[in-house]
Formats: structure tokens, sequence, C-alpha cells
């Protein structure tokens, strides 16, 4: 019997893992991740303790963008399994307590979405170019893209053309790959077949929805030219007559009334990268989506003061409309964060191994200062093992779209997406009997599962301690503000009611007062001994929960 998933307002404390299903396990040995292979190891994700898994798409797709070019969102990708699958795995993760929740994808489809195969080859007049923007181009024969943007995977923003006689014909819009058009969310029809797409999953029991490339679905009137060929550099810092347009919000109202219309407390959580908080508190209106990533966190060095401005500005903001913070340390599409804590990982460069032990250890820290936060938290798929970002893969094994047309500049989030290893040894680490479709590192089997599970010093097991605490702790989860108590240059110390959490980003360990009783370390500490107050020493990098 499945538990009552009616607790109100579930997400606000929930811990999500994030499931990237290429990567996580291969249920039928063909060197590619899959619903079979996810559904097999859900005991697994029961047992680390986290509240609902997110599965990145598993649709209809060709592939060009790792599933982010759906073709149908109501079918499966065959590679990945069937609607079967999908409806045993939401099925066996609700026998096990977890909640589901599933990517969507409304900014654009992929060029062999039906609607666009036909506005394709049907040529000007077919009326289903008005689900997309097709424009004419500029210049004495539109041989220029209509306007000047660019798109965040490098080069224009736009891709013409061949009619059907031969001749060249209009320009259409993908803000990320070519394979990728833009829906115009102006025609109904979009917006009436993604009201149906939300009901179609909804009826076989997702909780909840991670709405991809939230800020992008409206663009401005006339389509504009930013004037500027930076426009990368602007993606959530500035404002573009592409990103963040107001016109969004009517579209996420109308999805939640659907969301509010079916039992069980469904959810949404959006990826909107926006230029401020305030921004980004828009999409989380009472009446909108319920969720928005946080990514300050993410963004920020292993700095003490760093650390507590992000953490307030993003309190604060979820304050002013009524929502829960969202914290996250890494994703599918940035640099894993034991890599990132190891050196400078800056946008723009290849990334490099740097300290992996301090990384690591920095690593661990930062996470327990994350679940010490009130809100909720997104774990990515391989963090509770330690895993760093795969930075020496050959370009040759590259698959990520990015990569091929920015060079050695781009295009690197391969590294976070090799697949995980379950097993000291076997055949791709235990991921499954066929390889791998990322090449894995000849190290992978000392960081895996089988190596990891009963080593009280290794980080799987420090995880599994973390969200047991979490879980029982009256102090931990929901809320949406910390106290912060007077501590050294460089170290943070915060109070929720009966906890506390101190972090020391310093590289050397510094005296504080003992709050109390310690619960769980981050590093191995000494023996507090004597009342509270009394002098402690908290090691380097290091985070330590206490109970008052």
């Amino acid at each position: 019997m499945s538990p009552d998933f009616s607790a109100p307002a579930w997400w606000r404390d929930a811990v999500i893992y994030q499931v990237y299903p290429r990567s996580f396990a291969d249920g039928n040995g063909d060197g590619m991740g899959d619903l079979p292979g996810i559904r097999d190891r859900l005991p697994y994700l029961k047992e680390l303790g986290v509240d609902a898994l997110w599965l990145n798409p598993f649709y209809a797709s060709p592939q060009a963008d790792a599933g982010y070019d759906v073709a149908d969102h109501r079918a499966v990708e065959p590679v990945l399994g069937t609607l079967a699958d999908a409806e045993g795995l939401i099925l066996d993760a609700h026998e096990l307590g977890m909640r589901v929740i599933v990517d969507l994808v409304p900014n654009h489809s992929s060029d062999r979405h039906e609607w666009f195969r036909r506005a394709t080859e049907e040529g000007p007049g077919s009326p289903y170019r008005d689900r997309y923007h097709f424009r004419p181009g500029q210049g004495e024969k539109g041989e220029l893209p209509p306007n000047d943007w660019t798109s965040v995977f490098g080069g224009p923003a736009w891709t013409r053309t061949e009619n059907p006689d031969g001749t060249p014909g209009d320009w259409y819009l993908h803000l990320f790959a070519p394979e990728q058009p833009d829906f115009d969310w102006d025609h109904p029809a979009v917006r009436e077949d993604f009201h149906s797409i939300l009901r179609f999953w909804l009826d076989r029991g997702v909780d909840g929805f991670r709405v991809d490339v939230a800020q992008g679905l409206v663009k401005a009137e006339g389509l504009p030219d930013v004037g500027r060929t930076d426009q990368r550099r602007m993606l959530g810092t500035e404002a573009t007559p592409y990103w963040d347009q107001d016109g969004v919000h009517e579209i996420y109202r109308s999805w939640r009334r659907i969301l509010d219309s079916y039992p069980g407390e469904r959810m949404s959580v959006a990826e909107a990268w926006v230029p401020t908080p305030e921004r980004t508190a828009l999409y989380v209106r009472p009446d909108e989506l319920h969720q928005a990533f946080d990514f300050d966190l993410m963004g920020v060095s292993w700095d003490a003061e760093e650390i507590r401005q992000a953490v307030d500005t993003s309190l604060e903001a979820g304050r002013t409309v009524g929502s829960s913070a969202t914290w996250v340390l890494s994703n599918h599409d940035t640099c894993r964060h034991a890599t990132r804590f190891a050196g400078p990982q800056a946008g723009g460069e290849r990334r490099r191994a740097g300290d992996r032990e301090l990384g690591l250890r920095r690593a661990r820290a930062a996470t327990l200062l994350m679940l010490a936060l009130p809100g909720s938290a997104y774990l990515y798929q391989g963090e509770e093992l330690g895993l760093p970002e795969v930075v020496d893969l050959p370009d040759e094994a590259r698959q990520d779209p990015a990569f091929a047309r920015r060079g050695d500049m781009e295009g690197f989030r391969d590294g976070c997406r090799v697949p995980l290893p379950w097993t000291v040894d076997g055949p791709s680490y235990g991921f499954g009997t066929g390889g791998s479709w990322l090449p894995q590192p000849e190290d992978w089997g000392t960081l895996s599962v089988e190596a990891q599970t009963g080593d009280p010093d290794s980080t799987l097991e420090l995880y599994r301690a973390a969200l047991a605490l979490r879980r029982r702790h009256p102090g931990l989860g929901a809320g949406d503000t910390v106290e912060w108590d007077d501590a050294p240059q460089g170290v943070l110390a915060f109070r929720r009611p009966g906890f506390v959490c101190t972090s020391n980003t310093a590289d050397r360990a510094l005296i504080i007062p003992s709050p109390g009783r310690p619960l769980l370390a981050s590093s191995p500490i000494e023996t507090v001994e004597g009342p509270p107050g009394a002098a402690f020493a908290l090691p380097a990098h290091t985070t330590v929960w206490w109970t008052t």
C-alpha cells in the first residue's frame, strides 16, 4: 500500500534526488542508462533517505541534446524504455514512499516533432509555421538572420530553411541547438497542447514537474535586436528580449490551476535564469509555480562571506512571496562541486581537476551546510559518492552539442554526466553489462556504492547519516529564517530551533565556543567535552551539526 501523499506543501523541506537517466543505471546492457535500470535501483534511493526523485527527460527524442530535444512528450524514447516502464517506475517509487518529478521542456521541441516536420515539409503557408518563430531574413536576398540573437550553444540563434522547391526559405529561431526550434507561445495550440501534456503525466501519478528554461517561453514583441554580441554572458544577469518576459507568468498561472485540480499536492519547480532574486520571486507567487531553483549557492566561492550573503538573499526573496528556498550545489549542466571547490572553475575555461582531496573535503562541508538550511534541497546523482568532474574525457568521446559549436571554450557538460559506479569492479563498475556511453575513469570503482557502503568515513555514509538526522531533528527542514551567531572570520554559524550549524571555510582550525552536543561532522573532529560554551577547535573546511 503506497503512503498517503497528501501532506501539505511537502516540497518545502523535501530532499529531491536528480536522476540523469542516461547515466544512472543500465537495465539492458546496451551501455545507456534507462528506466528499467532506475527502477531496479530505487531501493538504493530509499536507503539513501531522499523524499523524491527528479527524472531528466526520457521522452521520445533524437537525442541531439541528450533528450532536451523532445519529439513527443507523451512517448518514451525506446533507448530508455517504454511508457509501461515509466508507469511502473512511478508506482514502485510510490510504494517505497518516494515521489516522482519529471522534466518538462516547454521552450522548444525537437526538429523531428510532428509540428515542425510539417512546417518545413509543407513550406510557406503551412499553418504549423505559426507554432514556431519563422521569419524572413534580412539582406537583399534574405541571406542574413532576422535579428542579432545568438544561441546559448554558440553561433546565431537562427537557421535558414529550404523551401520544398529547393530555393532558400525563411529562418527559424532556436535559442539552443538548431535541432531545438523555439515554440511561439502566442499560438493557442501550443498552450493547449502543454495543458494536455501536464494532464497526461498527472493522470499517471507524477507528483510534479521541473520546468526547463522557464524564463524563455515568451519573446518580446517584434523580436528586437539585443545590440550586443556577448549575449551568452547575459544569461541570468541582464534583461534580453528573449528571456524573462512578463508574459510567462500568465502561462504559469494556467498551469497552477491544473496542478491544484489534482489531489496529492502536485508541484512545479522552475529553472529560471533571471537577473535578480526579485525577478525569481515572481515565478513562485502563490498562484504560479511552487518553487524556483536557487543557483546563488551553486555559484559562490568557498568563502564564508559569499555564502552568507547568498543564503540571506535567497531566504529574503522567498519570504517576500511565501515560497521556500530551493538549494542546489550540482546538477547535470554544471561542474560537480567536489571539483568546483578544488580550485577556481570559471565559466569559459576547460575544467581542471584541482586538488581532489581539498575539493572533496570542502564539498562534504558545503553539503552539510546546505542540508542544514531551511527549505528543500536538490541532490545530483553521484554527489553522495563524492564523484569529481571527469575533466580528461577525449574530445572524440564528448557528446555535448555545445562542444562541437564552441571548440575548447564551452561544451563540457559531459564531465558531470559520466555513468555512476555501483561496484568495485566488473563491466562499467556495475552500471551495466555492456560498457558505458561515456568512458569512466580507472579509479571509478574505489568511489562506487559497493566500496563506500558500510565505511563510516565515506561520503555515501555521511549523506545517509545527514538525511536521516534531517528527517528526525525538529529543527531541520522547513522554515524561512536562520539566526546568525558571531563567529571568527572564515566561520559561518547559524541557529535553528534546538540546532546549530558551524562551518569553517578557512585553511586552518579556528577556535569557537561549543554550541552543544555534536551530531555529525563532515570531517573528523576531536571529542567535545565540557559544557556548551567551552572552547572548541573547528577543523579547516569542516561543517559540524550540533543539538542544543
